[in-house]
């Protein structure tokens, strides 16, 4: 054949095998028998080894990959990735219907508002984001902390069901799709026996045997798993209008090549939701993949955005799960903790046993009178439960069992870690250690402070700041600022270089939202979202501090308990202290402040960040334009407003120049956000 013919003739070849491709794992019907198509790759591998300048990076030959990776690499997700809330029964789903309704008609639905849903299966599997430029697979990777995954494109290659090229009229399409890749039931059972057989340990679990192939760094042992894929959103497209609905999604996504679970049910209502559960539970054990429950969502597109997302999961969707799994076992000892507020939580020693997967060691038991609910003795035989990744509970002691060895429990008096005396305050359940200054609350209270979610110190985990706490360089959050090179590089284990990076850190770290601030200081029952509700509803520290508790009530989310907690932190001598010596260290505390995105001039305009920034964080950036109504993208387009260039910028600079995109330096950016 002329060179002519042989490209002819692998173009051809190459569409016919991802005919049939399509043809399985999409629309569930064969044409031809497997060793015919084993047949038609062959040919076309032999093809492509005679003529390697025809190979392309769509061809089904290129399913796996060479050599193994040395690492993944980080990638830059252009949508961000949520998990979702979870409810385990009918009333719990009715409350979610109940909230999607108010929000609507916040936002300006009629009060008759009538909400229709998708109920999805829920894949217990591993989730993953396809990334298409110009119809081709151009990266595939992990959810990781929902803003940055690894880049495991060539693990994802080896699964037929998700397509190398995209199905479509529209040629050079660019979308973002998410799914779930996992093992068949019946895959797993025949991997274990080959494993047994070899006399290697067993997977537990489909769900674990695929996301360890997705970490493989050999794309060979990926392949070995036979691992599949279900794609149940088109999250973003870059050059052409998403479905209008949920619904349609699915439809678009199977019409482009993927494989959609075609047990997916469009509900008119709460109820016919409530219904779809149900059946879904009774095929449960009839699949060939495990179930954990299924997964819900807001049919229109156009108001799933405008009820957006909270600080963790989206407000239009939730995940409603199966009945929690549950097993029996023996309660050995029963410890106490000491947590950040000094709360003192009893945790049962178990008999390890084997939940969902899991190898369950230990359960909560929350507090003293729920021990006393249970009627719960050291050596009981105890039903426990596990639903998701919920921590393990005691749910029913099984008395009939008891042999007459069993000890009774008594919350201790003393503090187990300094010897305190503890103490349960009026009207709560939980027990407390009276010393402010006890070393577990320190210790955790500090590790608190430096955490992601307050002033994210990196580096200082727990086990530094437990170190630091012994060699007596920190007692309280303030210190941590005053802290040398020369303090922590004489520490062993601490070379010169890794202690200048935590004194980088530290020092970065001196600036905080009030959110943020906030939420550092550890009080009870203050988390992440209501740190930030109190900031944007306060403004400043000084109007938190002098809040009465009726100005606290009156705080989005804040009833009599939280308010009253609030109110006695801020009167605190110790408390007062501790934020007095921070602000003597330096630290600085920006307001969370939400200009008028209409104002701001950012309103619908897109914006890339590159580069370092000096005056803040990529992710300080990236908050600051959306808090002013501009949207962030990690990839340069046509379409982008402006790239904002800090130092070595890379090739997204270029790439911004060649599409004449605006490019502002970190000074025009700062003038352009300061309203």
């Amino acid at each position: 054949m002329i060179k002519q013919e042989v490209r002819q003739r692998i173009e051809k070849l190459k569409k016919e095998i991802n005919h049939h491709r399509y043809l399985y794992h999409v629309l569930d019907k064969v044409e031809i028998s497997d060793a015919a198509l084993d047949s038609l790759k062959r040919e076309l591998y032999e093809l492509e080894q005679k003529y390697p300048e025809f190979i392309a990076p769509d061809s089904p030959t290129q399913r796996i990959g060479g050599k193994p990776l040395p690492a993944f690499k980080k990638v830059a997700h252009i949508v961000p990735q949520w998990s979702f809330n979870d409810a385990f029964d009918a009333e719990e789903i009715r409350q979610f219907d109940k909230r999607v309704k108010k929000w609507l008609i916040e936002n300006g639905a009629p009060e008759n508002v009538a909400p229709d849903y998708t109920a999805e299966l829920k894949i217990d599997g591993l989730h993953i984001v396809l990334t298409y430029e110009k119809g081709f697979l151009k990266t595939g990777a992990t959810r990781g902390d929902g803003k940055i995954g690894e880049d495991v494109t060539q693990n994802l290659k080896t699964i037929e069901s998700i397509p190398l090229k995209l199905e479509s009229r529209v040629l050079g399409i660019d979308l973002v799709a998410e799914g779930e890749v996992f093992m068949k039931k019946s895959v797993l059972e025949k991997l274990n026996k080959e494993r047994a057989q070899k006399g290697e340990p067993l997977f537990a679990n489909p769900r674990n045997a695929a996301a360890g192939a997705i970490r493989q760094l050999d794309s060979k042992i990926a392949a070995g798993r036979h691992l599949d894929c279900f794609t149940y959103d088109l999250s973003w497209a870059g050059n052409f209008p998403l479905p209008k609905t949920q619904s349609e999604e699915l439809e678009k996504l199977k019409n482009l090549g993927f494989k959609v679970n075609k047990s997916w049910r469009h509900c008119k209502n709460i109820e016919e939701v409530i219904i779809a559960w149900q059946d879904a539970l009774k095929i449960r054990e009839k699949e060939d993949y495990w179930i954990d429950g299924i997964v819900i969502k807001l049919n229109r597109n156009d108001w799933q955005k405008k009820l957006g997302y909270t600080g963790k999961a989206p407000r239009w969707a939730i995940a409603f799960k199966f009945p929690a799994e549950q097993a029996t076992t023996i309660v050995e000892d029963i410890i106490v903790q000491v947590g950040r507020t000094g709360r003192l939580t009893p945790v049962a020693v178990l008999k390890p046993v084997l939940v969902m997967g899991s190898t369950i060691s230990r359960a909560t038991l929350h507090n003293e009178d729920e021990i006393r609910r249970l009627g719960l003795k050291v050596g009981d035989t105890v039903i426990i439960q596990k639903a998701g990744d919920v921590i393990p509970e005691v749910v029913k002691v099984l008395g009939n069992l008891r042999t007459g060895k069993e000890k009774d429990f008594r919350m201790p008096r003393k503090c187990p870690i300094c010897g305190s005396s503890v103490l349960r305050p009026e009207g709560e359940v939980a027990t407390y250690c009276a010393n402010k200054r006890c070393y577990a609350q320190d210790l955790r209270r500090l590790a608190h402070f430096a955490s992601k979610k307050a002033f994210d110190i990196r580096g200082m985990g727990k086990k530094i700041v437990q170190r630091f706490i012994d060699e007596a360089l920190v007692a309280e959050a303030a210190d941590i600022f005053g802290l040398t090179r020369d303090d922590i590089s004489v520490l062993a284990r601490f070379g010169e270089k890794s202690a200048d990076n935590l004194i980088k850190a530290i020092r970065k770290a001196k600036t905080a939202t009030l959110g943020r601030f906030i939420f550092s200081l550890g009080i009870h029952h203050i988390g992440e979202e209501m740190s930030r509700d109190l900031s944007i509803y306060f403004k400043n520290l000084a109007n938190l501090e002098k809040a009465s508790v009726e100005d606290l009530t009156k705080a989005p989310n804040v009833g009599p308990i939280v308010a009253k907690s609030i109110y006695e932190f801020f009167r605190d001598r110790h408390n007062i202290k501790i934020i007095e010596n921070l602000k003597k260290a330096g630290v600085k505390i920006i307001p969370d402040e939400t200009p008028n995105p209409e104002d701001s001039g950012l309103a619908g305009k897109s914006f890339v960040v590159t580069g370092t920034l000096e005056s803040m964080s990529r992710e300080e950036a990236h908050d600051k334009i959306r808090m002013l109504g501009g949207n962030v993208s990690s990839a340069v387009s046509r379409k982008t407003s402006y790239l904002v260039a800090g130092e070595n910028p890379g090739s997204k600079y270029e790439k911004a120049k060649k599409f004449g995109v605006k490019i502002l330096s970190e000074k025009e950016f700062l003038e352009m956000i300061a309203i």
